[in-house]
């Protein structure tokens, strides 16, 4: 079915990955990982993602050679693996294993296809602008909305695990998995109104408002009891949202595979200029009755969350919380102390076009002494990269100088 050139370039791929995921540097990485979420105060993780790899094709290290198209995917993403440990300087999610997920159909909520857009491409990128028209104006359109059915397909988990493992042969173990949980009800209902028309029903329709958040609430608990009863989910994964993952579970009957033991990633990027009583009243109060059957949850992405950590540290089992570009580390930090992760998320504006170090140094300095001062556990990931300006050198330099702050404050790995 596939070329011996083929086999034999993926091969050779898989075995230079599995040198370096069996490493005592990844070895000591993984254990970072789970140290800093444990609540230790350790050398942060230095995380780089959700990068525009079209633009990164540095000294021609991503050039395929494979002839399938279907394997060209796979080489792909093992030489994007070695790339990060060629180039950058920080921390990599590169475990030991090539990952199958298992296969699965949801039917959705009926509401979620109704989206209608306007799209604009941005140059050299695959970010794209968008323009929603409110499709559930008239209350009428919430009639479209059921509950997800979610289907399993255990024959073609054995038949997607037997390829793999007869393409790369002896050179790397194949798992397979199932999924980790990502909630974020507010970004997709979004697509169907707009921003600015959610944000005019705070104050003109509440409660049609509410209505709309229920519903994404039911469908959640019934997509998450499905999975959870097929044994779709499972927590074993090195990340969780372009952060780290692994962690020891807390005392008694909590199975990594099933939703008793899996993190609750959500968030509500979009209600960062409301205030934090309307945040808990249109999305926090709503993720109680999730978080609770979980074993920990992760909230906060973009939206700055420093004025309503109270209200945030209201939902069950609450182990890490997002620091974005635009929230204030220091009373962030203050707030969390010890008693959770403190997630950074630097600027990616950065590193969006020629990079300035001295611009670098001093906001990846201001981050760890506001968690050394408080005694914070820290994961740092520059993410949400939109463009490097086709100068795949300044993600290179942006790791070097934040691992060289890390360094200096925290010692070297």
């Amino acid at each position: 079915m596939y070329s011996e050139k083929d086999i034999t370039v993926i091969r050779d791929l898989c075995k230079r990955y599995m040198d370096i995921a069996e490493s005592d540097r990844h070895v000591k990485m993984r254990q970072r990982f789970s140290d800093t979420n444990n609540l230790k105060v350790v050398r942060p993780p230095l995380i780089i993602e959700e990068i525009p790899w079209q633009q990164m094709n540095y000294e021609h290290s991503l050039d395929c050679v494979c002839e399938d198209a279907g394997l060209r995917g796979m080489e792909y993403g093992l030489r994007v693996a070695l790339f990060r440990e060629i180039y950058f300087k920080c921390d990599n999610f590169i475990e030991p294993c090539w990952v199958v997920r298992k296969a699965f159909s949801s039917t959705g909520n009926g509401l979620d296809g109704l989206v209608k857009e306007n799209v604009k491409d941005a140059l050299h990128t695959d970010i794209k602008s968008h323009e929603y028209k409110d499709v559930l104006e008239d209350e009428d359109a919430l009639e479209n909305f059921h509950l997800p059915v979610v289907t399993a397909y255990p024959e073609a988990d054995e038949q997607n695990v037997n390829r793999i493992r007869e393409i790369v042969g002896d050179t790397i173990p194949v798992v397979l998995r199932g999924h980790g949980i990502y909630d974020a009800p507010w970004d997709r209902i979004a697509r169907l109104r707009g921003v600015q028309n959610i944000l005019y029903d705070m104050y003109d329709r509440p409660e049609y408002l509410l209505k709309i958040r229920q519903l994404y609430a039911d469908e959640s608990e019934s997509y998450l009891s499905q999975m959870d009863a097929l044994g779709l989910l499972e927590n074993t994964s090195p990340d969780l949202h372009c952060t780290p993952a692994y962690v020891d579970m807390p005392e008694g009957e909590h199975d990594r595979k099933r939703l008793s033991g899996a993190w609750y990633r959500t968030m509500a990027q979009m209600f960062s200029t409301v205030s934090p009583d309307d945040l808990y009243e249109y999305d926090v109060k709503f993720t109680i009755p999730i978080a609770e059957k979980c074993a920990y949850t992760y909230y906060g992405c973009c939206e700055p969350l420093h004025d309503r950590i109270d209200i945030i540290k209201r939902i069950p089992n609450l182990r890490k919380i997002g620091c974005s570009p635009w929230a204030d580390v220091w009373r962030t930090a203050e707030q969390i102390k010890g008693d959770f992760v403190l997630s950074r998320k630097p600027n990616p504006a950065f590193v969006a076009s020629a990079v300035d170090p001295e611009q670098i140094r001093k906001e990846a300095e201001e981050t760890a002494k506001a968690c050394l001062k408080y005694g914070c556990p820290c994961d740092i990931t520059l993410k949400d990269i939109s463009t490097v300006g086709d100068r795949p050198e300044n993600l290179i330099i942006w790791s070097e100088v934040v691992s060289g702050v890390l360094d200096e404050y925290y010692g070297k790995e």
